[in-house]
């Protein structure tokens, strides 16, 4: 039951979330903003995340999962609400420091929930269900926001997002106010959120899940706008986005048989050689078709890296402080999504949009290397999640 609750909240929220940030960069291009100015504005999705993902993950192992996943799943319509009401710029930026921090409270109840909700032999399998789920939304949401946008409008996009916010709401009041029990606090419990760095399991999952979704997010943030650059329709925009989301789903539904067979380290330095790779070739194609096996192809990569390090975060934690540290992973992947936009703005400003995916296929390509020789411990092995 609660398994069923948490993957409906997801599906809604998803394809909300999916379906809105591909056709904001276009939305903000459309009203005149330069190449920096939407590097800013894809940062300011994870500016004030990376303020409260800690405080969120405390909140939730105080006073539990289901009043913040309800509030925050109101913080999130009403901030898709904003564009489509005042279709303006400084809409856009306010909409999306809002829907970030709904976004932070969302993914670490549902994360805690699904941890406390499951045994350590049934973990797995709940974290990939929640991760094979999050990728059919990212299937979904960029297609319907595609559509919607070459079809009606970029403020159409915002108000369906705001209208489907009714499903994670509902859902939300079902979910237990507390799952699991609070424990004695053991030694390894005190300290402040940093001090939980020092775990070296937990710092290799951090670094490896930052890269990841970094990645991810400068492919939403730019590719759009490279794609609109070679006369690419909206809707054709949205599948080749959509596209990737599709690919992780098999990927994520065998990888942990997969991670068994090959090993957790092989599987992780070819994904994120994988996904480099592809980065590096998307200036040279301007082919629909060929984008499209380009955007399959980088799916499959970045599909393995966030489902290895959720759940080695989840069991490297202190039992008591699961929910700080599911927020300090996200503070540290908001850390990377506010620095890599500003960043791959100037980069854009400067040596324009090829340069951003030939920058960012060689930081994922170095990052492989890394994390070759900083692999991650087995004692984990197995544990997938999202």
């Amino acid at each position: 039951m609660i398994l069923r609750n948490v993957l409906f909240i997801t599906f809604g929220f998803q394809i909300m979330i999916f379906a809105t940030r591909p056709m904001m960069t276009l939305y903000a291009a459309d009203m005149g903003a330069d190449t920096f100015l939407i590097g800013i504005l894809a940062a300011t999705f994870a500016f004030f995340p990376l303020l409260f993902a800690i405080h969120a993950g405390k909140i939730a192992d105080c006073f539990g999962d289901r009043m913040p996943l309800f509030l925050s799943n109101i913080g999130c319509a009403v901030g898709l609400t904003l564009p489509f009401l005042f279709p303006t710029l400084w809409s856009l930026f306010v909409s999306q420091a809002i829907v970030g921090v709904s976004h932070v409270f969302i993914n670490v109840c549902m994360q805690n929930v699904l941890g406390k909700a499951a045994t350590k032999e049934n973990r797995d399998h709940y974290f990939s269900v929640f991760s094979t789920v999050v990728a059919f939304a990212s299937f979904i949401g960029p297609v319907l926001g595609g559509y919607l946008a070459e079809q009606v409008s970029y403020a159409s996009v915002f108000m369906v997002s705001e209208a489907i916010s009714v499903i994670p709401i509902g859902f939300s009041l079902l979910i237990p106010a507390m799952v699991g029990q609070k424990k004695e606090k053991a030694p390894e419990d005190a300290g402040n959120s940093f001090t939980l760095l020092k775990i070296p399991l937990l710092r290799k999952a951090l670094a490896t899940s930052a890269l990841v979704l970094y990645s991810r997010d400068i492919y939403v943030a730019y590719f759009p706008l490279y794609a609109s650059h070679l006369g690419i329709s909206d809707s054709s925009i949205g599948w080749i986005i959509a596209i990737q989301g599709l690919a992780m789903v098999p990927v994520r539904l065998f990888l942990a048989k997969l991670a068994e067979v090959a090993g957790r380290d092989k599987v992780l330095l070819f994904s994120i050689l994988t996904a480099g790779i592809s980065f590096l070739l998307i200036p040279f194609v301007s082919n629909v078709v060929l984008l499209l096996i380009l955007s399959a192809i980088m799916g499959v990569g970045l599909g393995c890296g966030q489902p290895l390090s959720l759940t080695t975060t989840y069991n490297a934690s202190p039992k008591t402080r699961t929910g700080e540290v599911l927020g300090l992973r996200l503070a540290s992947n908001r850390l990377s999504q506010l620095v890599a936009p500003l960043f791959f703005g100037v980069i854009g400003s400067w040596g324009g949009l090829v340069a951003v995916f030939y920058i960012s296929g060689a930081f994922l390509l170095g990052g492989a290397f890394l994390t070759k020789e900083k692999t991650l411990p087995a004692e984990v092995k197995g544990s997938i999640g999202n």
